[in-house]
């Protein structure tokens, strides 16, 4: 296979995947199943320990097992089979080397399960008369619009099954914000029996009237005019980029990375280095975003039911849409592809999945020497690494910053539509509901959370991968007043707490201390300061999971009751809120990882998992569309360097910058630095 791929990270190619399909249905023919429907094909990536030797040496050291990780269904029985295939050249020569069944749990919910959840809802007699008896509905096809959902606490007698529920919204005509017309009743399927299997109707036999006014945000039924005095605004860069492309290595402002992409994270981004002088110096082994939970905050039925797990319920990847050119990103763009698998075992292939590019960030650094006027200034490029997925209403958009100054930033935006609701049967007399926002009239918006939870693999100068790393809390101290150490009450000095258990660092974000993490290497000291490097890691304060201690929501979102956990690294350990999502029970992932108090220190090769997120009260500018809310972290290095590592930015002036009005015009001189409106002695 060595013709098909360069790298071992490099994801798995459409060919693959065909090897691979074929050599699954070979052996289960073999095993007596004539049908199987494939739930997930991706790499299977090699053990850090076998990455690390061959990256450190990939001339001499051999390439690790090209392998292939699948979860397959054979329904109408429930569970999941798990198959390892080793690749050969073709599907003779491609070998099953693992096959084995688990009971009791329920793959992820794929493209194909969603569109097939919709078809079966609207095929079903007993919907179709609801909505003709009930809603003078008939024409279900085109003006019914049911959104997949996976099923939270579902009743005790469908537990076993494999579920989707659809929230039940309909249309005025083709294109028509179907987000303005809830419908109040809730299908249930059984996908493996592909049948609806439970409704609930929360008014019985006299549902309320669904609102029927029109609010859209289509560019051809937009009911508002569209602005008409806005002019273009374009990116060039003239010259071409600044990024190198090697396969799926990234080389930019001397930063050095490799890219992946797969079904449940959608981007990954390994081997993160930075080039100082003649050394690569390793900073991080593998950043992605590793799940999310999305409570909503209802307590009437059938709402209880209302929280999805999106990366490990659908899987970020699976939701990735191609990105548009002019639109979704602006400049000189560079788009990796994807090949993800569909039900059937055949290759999706997304064009333009990732987007990379660079832009303009506004100032890196300034200083005016007001005795003389002269100015120094450097614009701040980044490198943008994105791409967007589109989970049923909502659609997240993802972007990984790297900055000339050494920051790492992993910003989210939210944007997409609101999952409203009709209001429940107890809420109808008072107009509104104290779990959510009416954003339109009988339109409400329940509030609910997003909890993301990013895992950081860090190798801080440390070439075994960040084995001997220490993670630490750092806080703000205030001194008391002293006659001898601190006589003018001004003096404050920071806590540095090593965190070396797990327990220990199960940590929860404090603005009012200054609290952030550091990630330094005790084996790797400055030269200036005689202290181990570090990276922080700064988090914005947001309140975490707001479910009760006792329920099943925090039973399966353990990893979102904390902004901080630690855990020694382990191969098998990726996923913070269990393997399996899907109607699962909870105390899997973290919460099992961390329950025997492992040792998370020097030698353990320590492993964060970030929580970070909104809390989410729409409002009714969310409507129809709901403008972008952002929520991101920042790392930083911490003393890692000799100086600011933007000095050596070259000045540059753009000549394409120029006065309204005016042609392009602009003089390198001290004059032309100093600004509008700034004065002799550098005081305004």
């Amino acid at each position: 296979m060595a013709a098909l791929y360069s790298h071992p990270l490099d994801p798995l190619s459409s060919d693959e995947i065909k090897i691979t399909a074929a050599s699954i249905k070979k052996y289960a023919l073999a095993q007596g199943i004539p049908f199987l429907r494939f739930n997930v094909i991706t790499l299977k990536e090699p053990p850090k320990k076998e990455l690390l030797a061959y990256d450190a040496d990939p001339a001499s050291t051999p390439s690790p097992l090209r392998q292939v990780f699948c979860i397959l269904q054979t329904p109408p029985k429930s569970g999941a089979l798990e198959a390892v295939v080793t690749l050969g050249t073709d599907a003779a020569t491609a070998t099953v080397v693992s096959w084995e069944f688990k009971e009791g749990v329920q793959p992820l919910a794929t493209p194909d399960d969603c569109f097939d959840a919709e078809a079966i809802v609207k095929a079903d007699p007993d919907v179709q008369k609801l909505l003709a008896e009930k809603y003078g509905i008939i024409n279900v096809d085109s003006l019914i619009v049911c959104d997949p959902w996976s099923v939270h606490n579902p009743p005790a007698h469908l537990k076993h099954r494999r579920l989707i529920q659809t929230f039940m919204y309909s249309r005025n005509m083709e294109m028509d914000n179907a987000y303005a017309h809830p419908i109040d009743f809730v299908p249930i399927v059984d996908l493996n029996e592909k049948k609806v299997i439970h409704i609930d109707q929360p008014y019985g036999d006299s549902p309320p009237p669904t609102p029927t006014k029109n609010i859209n945000y289509h560019r051809d039924l937009c009911e508002k005019p569209v602005r008409t005095n806005l002019k273009p605004l374009n990116v060039v860069q003239p010259d071409g980029v600044s990024f190198k492309v090697e396969g799926n290595r990234v080389k930019w402002q001397n930063w050095d990375m490799r890219l992946s992409f797969n079904y449940r994270e959608g981007l990954v981004i390994h081997n993160i280095g930075y080039q100082d002088n003649d050394t690569l110096r390793p900073i991080m082994h593998r950043l992605s975003l590793v799940e999310m939970a999305v409570p909503y905050a209802d307590p009437h039925e059938p709402f209880t039911r209302k929280c999805a797990f999106d990366v490990g319920d659908y899987g970020l990847g699976n939701c990735t849409t191609n990105l548009s050119l002019g639109c979704d990103c602006l400049g000189d763009i560079f788009y990796f592809g994807a090949v993800l698998n569909d039900s059937n075992g055949d290759p999706v292939e997304i064009d333009k999945a990732v987007c990379m590019h660079e832009e303009d960030a506004g100032l890196l650094w300034k200083h005016v020497e007001y005795r003389n006027m002269h100015s120094e200034v450097r614009r701040s490029r980044r490198l943008v690494l994105s791409f967007l997925a589109t989970v049923v209403n909502y659609e997240y958009l993802f972007y990984i910053h790297f900055m000339q100054d050494g920051t790492i930033s992993y910003q989210i935006k939210l944007t997409g539509e609101l999952s409203t609701n009709a209001l429940s049967p107890d809420e109808v007399e008072y107009g509104f509901s104290k779990y959510g926002t009416m954003v339109a009239e009988g339109v409400a918006a329940q509030f609910h959370q997003h909890l993301f939870c990013v895992r950081i693999d860090p190798a801080v100068d440390d070439a075994e991968g960040g084995k001997n790393l220490l993670v630490s809390e750092v806080e703000a101290v205030q001194l008391p007043a002293d006659r001898v150490q601190n006589p003018a009450g001004n003096a404050w000095t920071v806590k540095d707490t090593p965190l070396l258990t797990e327990s220990e660092a199960q940590r929860i974000a404090d603005p009012m201390k200054g609290r952030y993490w550091k990630i330094s290497n005790p084996n790797s000291l400055h030269p200036v300061t005689k202290k181990p490097v570090a990276w922080k890691l700064m988090v914005p304060a947001a309140p975490l999971l707001m479910a009760t201690p006792e329920s099943l929501l925090t039973a399966r979102g353990a990893f979102a009751t904390k902004s901080l956990w630690v855990t020694p690294y382990s191969d098998k350990e990726r996923w913070p809120a269990g393997d399996y999502t899907i109607q699962s029970e909870g105390g899997q992932g973290l919460a099992s990882f961390t329950a025997a108090d492992r040792p998370c220190g020097p030698g353990s090769d320590p492993v964060i998992w970030l929580t970070l997120g909104a809390s989410h009260v729409p409002r009714v500018e969310d409507f129809p569309v709901m403008p972008c809310e952002v929520v991101e972290f920042h790392m930083k290095p911490f003393c890692f360097f000799d100086g600011n590592p933007g000095v050596d930015v070259p000045h540059s002036v753009n000549a394409a910058s120029k006065l309204e009005g005016q042609a392009p015009c602009c003089k390198n001189t001290a004059a032309a630095h100093v600004g509008n409106g700034a004065v002799a002695n550098g005081h305004a």
